[in-house]
């Protein structure tokens, strides 16, 4: 986050230069929720719906081994009911075995989740789009500059007529 949060002031500094080297005008400034267009534009991307559709393929396969278990764990009891100690120690040694795999297969499962999700949240291609969509309005429109609302140490009041998230949104096709 820091490294777009650093790549928006270079994109608002080379707004403002131009808009100086373009003579004397009335600057023009502008205000996104840039937190809110990401919401919006990875609500509806295929990467998060990849991403959803992993995460419950991995809980129906979690659940599945789950259930798996609780039937052994059953079983075994069954056999302590009726006395029969072979059958319940060879079906705890099944528990166990099962036990282990679920709790690898959770382990994987989950960094393979984190990984996907790091990778969303990193994603240069959003970025791009933004700031590509960022410029287009700004030249078409007029801002001077456009400034972050996360960054809001700087911004100290702003009229919501400067807001302009809802057109990138729009204009991201969100």
């Amino acid at each position: 986050m820091k490294q777009s949060a650093f790549r928006l002031l270079a994109f608002c500094a080379i707004l403002a230069a131009s808009a100086a080297v373009h003579g004397q005008q009335i600057t023009k400034f502008g205000v996104v929720d840039t937190a809110k267009v990401y919401n919006a534009y990875f609500r509806n991307s295929a990467p998060v719906r990849n991403y959803e559709k992993k995460k419950a393929e991995f809980q129906t396969e979690i659940n599945k081994y789950t259930e798996e278990l609780r039937k052994l764990q059953q079983k075994k009891l069954d056999y302590e009911k009726n006395e029969n100690e072979a059958m319940a120690q060879r079906t705890q040694g099944e528990i166990t075995k099962k036990m282990d795999f679920l709790t690898e297969y959770t382990n994987a499962k989950n960094v393979e989740l984190e990984s996907m999700q790091k990778s969303l949240q990193n994603s240069d291609a959003f970025y791009k789009k933004l700031y590509d969509t960022l410029a287009k309005i700004a030249e078409s429109e007029g801002y001077s500059m456009i400034l972050s609302l996360q960054q809001a140490n700087a911004i100290l009041w702003y009229s919501s007529s400067v807001d302009i998230t809802e057109q990138v949104i729009s204009k991201l096709g969100l």
